[in-house]
């Protein structure tokens, strides 16, 4: 379960709990069951950075395949080259060929490192976003703990 769904269930649950009358909206919540979600969204935030570093390792996979099969095209071309030295009309052309294989395969880097950059940081941004949700809700239920809002039943019982 995604940490957007823990969330989603921990606002259930708030929705869920009892209003408490002459109290101005307060309401009274299942401590446990928040605190059992807390711990989810805890245990679930390594998996997000876990995710994060991969995609990270998958930009660097697709920069290092590309430039790979950038020197191999290079390669290639100096190969034809070398072996139609002998007429200068092929050299030169297979030269321009060269230089415009390498232009390409630079233009496809570039393309695919921004696409990879784009991809990264949108992800990356995502969980910075849920990490920071997390943590304010986690702050708030705190907060509300610490001012009397949010009562453990157990304690009112006794």
């Amino acid at each position: 379960m995604t940490i957007d769904k823990y969330l989603d269930r921990i606002d259930d649950v708030l929705e869920e709990a009892w209003n408490l009358p002459f109290t101005g909206g307060k309401r009274m919540v299942d401590i446990e069951k928040i605190r059992e979600l807390v711990d989810e969204v805890r245990l679930n935030i390594p998996q997000e950075i876990k995710d994060a570093k991969a995609i990270v390792r998958d930009r660097e996979d697709i920069i290092k395949d590309a430039n790979a099969e950038a020197e191999e095209i290079i390669r290639k071309a100096e190969e034809r080259a070398r072996k139609m030295i002998s007429q200068e009309e092929v050299m030169i052309s297979a030269r321009e060929k060269a230089g415009e294989l390498l232009t390409e395969t630079h233009v496809k880097t570039r393309a695919a490192e921004k696409a990879v950059m784009d991809y990264s940081e949108s992800a990356l941004r995502k969980t910075e976003e849920v990490l920071l949700a997390v943590y304010n809700e986690i702050k708030n239920t705190r907060t509300m703990m610490r001012s009397g809002k949010l009562k453990n039943p157990k304690n009112e019982a006794k």
